[in-house]
C-alpha cells in the first residue's frame, strides 16, 4: 500500500481521526496540529461546554486569518502591478527618447 493510500491518524482536541487523502502525511499532521492548537486556544479563553462550539469558534478564527492573508496578498499584488506599470511606462519613454 502506497504511503498516501494509508490514513494518517491525527488527534484534534482529544479525539483521534484517521485522515485519508492525497496530501503528504506530514502536511496533514501539521494541519491537524494547527486546528488542535486553535481549538485549545479558544477553550482556554472561553469556558464553553460544547466541543462543537469550540470547533465553530476555532473555525471562525482560522477563517479570519485566511481572509486577512488573502486581502494582504491582493493588496500586495495590486501594488506590484502598479509598480510594474510605472516601470513599464519609464522604459517606454526611454525607448521613445532613444529612438532615431
Amino acid at each position: 500500500m502506497a504511503e498516501k493510500d494509508r490514513p494518517v491518524k491525527v488527534s484534534i482536541f482529544g479525539t483521534d481521526y484517521p485522515i485519508k487523502g492525497e496530501a503528504d502525511p506530514e502536511y496533514v499532521e501539521n494541519v491537524a496540529r494547527y486546528v488542535d492548537e486553535k481549538m485549545r486556544e479558544v477553550s482556554r479563553h472561553l469556558s464553553l461546554p460544547s466541543t462543537t462550539k469550540v470547533a465553530i469558534l476555532a473555525a471562525m478564527n482560522i477563517t479570519d486569518e485566511l481572509f486577512k492573508e488573502r486581502a494582504e496578498r491582493e493588496k500586495t499584488l495590486a501594488e506590484m502591478e502598479e509598480k510594474a506599470a510605472e516601470i513599464s511606462g519609464w522604459l517606454g519613454r526611454e525607448l521613445m527618447e532613444d529612438a532615431p
